[in-house]
């Protein structure tokens, strides 16, 4: 089967997620344009601008028209843009609610005025909440347990009633995406667990007995890609996890320490956070063939080579390897 070209606008393509995606996409020949306020720095995409199949537009998604100009031409969305993870969003939760939900339906209008028929949503898991069920699947219930998943529910809700012949939605719900991008945080489970091993020689794990389900960022980047090209009639209006192990915050971090060498001190101390959640993503294998292969032990030891090699500057303290303190020092409104 021949490959489906599109031409992409990928909202917040200068973020973590973003920065392993855009060039994917750029190699398999569709037209790219990324929208982004490029918080992290303006050079994540400096190897790509000569490329005439990139366009950057540095702008607000909250601007109708910065969005409306990043949407010309374009045939396909992948919305990434968010206040990403829960302590990012209570920092300043107004901020949070105007770009995680406010300008949503917005956007999504404007995507279908500008003749867009493909618009990919990236939820989160953490819609779940906090789960018993030995496998946690679209099917269940959605439980979220703070404003950032609670919008992105609301999201997930807006995007099916505003689905229509010739626009084509699908929500993906990811998993706690771990490893080494372009653009790095070392604010999410594995990637603070590997940071802290690997420069103090500690691990600290608050609480320990929460299931957490992680997915790799090549998997996750792959899977975009993959969306791409599935036809309209496997993923209209579909919802799909996409994760790939899951373990408890405590076994996350006897992993990272096994990566290190197995003689790192565990330190474990009390959470309020109890989110907890084994995520299953048999739908999408089972409806689609896409299975995720790289492992946690990957992204644990790709970590510690971007540490070594130095791709990382002083990656304990550098405000743009973590959301909070980069919001912070913006002082993003």
């Amino acid at each position: 089967m021949s490959k489906v070209l599109w031409n992409v606008m990928v909202t917040g393509g200068a973020g973590y997620v973003g920065s392993s995606l855009i060039p994917k996409l750029l190699t398999e020949g569709h037209n790219v344009t990324v929208l982004d306020l490029y918080m992290y720095g303006e050079d994540v995409f400096a190897a790509h601008r000569s490329n005439p199949r990139f366009r950057e537009v540095k702008g607000d998604l909250r601007d109708p028209i910065t969005v409306k100009k990043a949407l010309q031409g374009a045939n396909a969305v992948i919305h990434l843009a968010c206040i990403s993870n829960d302590p990012s969003f209570e920092l300043n939760p107004d901020l949070g609610k105007s770009i995680n939900f406010d300008c949503f339906l917005p956007l999504v209008r404007a995507s279908k005025e500008a003749g867009v028929k493909r618009f990919l949503y990236a939820s989160s898991s953490s819609v779940y909440g906090v789960k018993g069920e030995s496998e946690v699947t679209e099917e269940l219930s959605l439980q979220p347990l703070t404003d950032y998943s609670k919008f992105k529910a609301m999201c997930e809700d807006v995007l099916e009633a505003e689905r229509a012949p010739g626009f084509v939605t699908c929500t993906l719900r990811p998993s706690t995406v771990c490893g080494y991008a372009p653009r790095q945080r070392l604010d999410v489970v594995v990637n603070i667990l590997s940071n802290f091993a690997y420069h103090t020689g500690k691990i600290r794990v608050f609480g320990g007995a929460q299931k957490r389900p992680n997915i790799h960022i090549e998997d996750m980047t792959d899977l975009y890609c993959f969306m791409l090209q599935q036809p309209d009639s496997a993923i209209d209006g579909q919802i799909f996890n996409a994760g790939y192990e899951n373990h408890t915050v405590m076994q996350l971090a006897d992993l990272v320490n096994g990566v290190m060498g197995g003689k790192l001190t565990i330190d474990v101390q009390p959470t309020d956070d109890m989110r907890s959640y084994h995520v299953s993503s048999a739908k999408l294998q089972r409806s689609l063939g896409f299975a995720a292969s790289h492992s946690i032990d990957q992204a644990v030891r790709g970590l510690v080579d971007a540490f070594k090699d130095h791709r990382l500057q002083d990656p304990m303290n550098n405000p743009m390897y973590f959301n909070i303190k980069r919001m912070q020092q913006l002082n993003l409104r």
